[in-house]
């Protein structure tokens, strides 16, 4: 069973027009999202040390001011007697 020239030629049009450049579009993009993943993951990485420190600084700021209260209560305290 010889199979057609003509069937020959339709699926090698099929594979030159419509697989291999499906199979491309298919790879780019899985390279796209793999690109985006990583930098989402740096992104990520990059906003929780930014909210680390922007934390550890609110709580120094917030020391600062307790600390300054509590002279401001002692000074009231001697001005008092």
């Amino acid at each position: 069973m010889q199979q057609d020239p003509d069937m020959i030629e339709i699926i090698k049009l099929l594979l030159q027009f419509a697989i291999v450049p499906i199979i491309a579009f298919m790879w780019m993009h899985y390279k796209m999202t793999q690109g985006h993943a990583t930098e989402i993951a740096v992104m990520k990485s990059e906003h929780a040390l930014v909210k680390e420190n922007h934390d550890r600084e609110f709580k120094e700021v917030k020391q600062g001011f307790s600390d300054v209260l509590k002279k401001l209560d002692e000074i009231q305290k001697e001005i008092r007697k």
